[in-house]
């Protein structure tokens, strides 16, 4: 009763004939050699990224800005929160208010 039933596969309906693949045998043929390369390219003693006073300081006032606009956000976010728990809050009490005064006036 539990256990699946597995459909099974169709079966091809049409007549199916295999394609005749003929592989003909390729003969290897030696080639030539590469030439070595004569010298090799010297690596740079100096960064390839220079950082001038003016690219520091426009990179960290880029730092700043987004750490600032990251921070205004989660603080804002936060602060959404807090105000939705707070007025569900104070539904709560109110609701249990009326339904307290419901239930003294029987």
């Amino acid at each position: 009763m539990l256990q699946p039933k597995l459909p099974t596969m169709p079966q091809p309906t049409g007549l199916v004939t295999p394609s005749a693949v003929v592989v003909e045998p390729t003969t290897i043929t030696p080639g030539t050699s590469a030439p070595q390369p004569a010298t090799a390219i010297p690596v740079p003693s100096r960064p390839v990224v220079q950082l001038t006073p003016g690219t520091a300081l426009a990179l960290v006032g880029g730092g700043t800005a987004v750490v600032l606009v990251v921070g205004a956000v989660l603080v804002s976010l936060l602060l959404a929160v807090a105000i939705t728990g707070a007025s569900v809050a104070v539904c709560a009490v109110v609701l249990r208010s009326l339904l307290n005064a419901d239930a003294k006036r029987r």
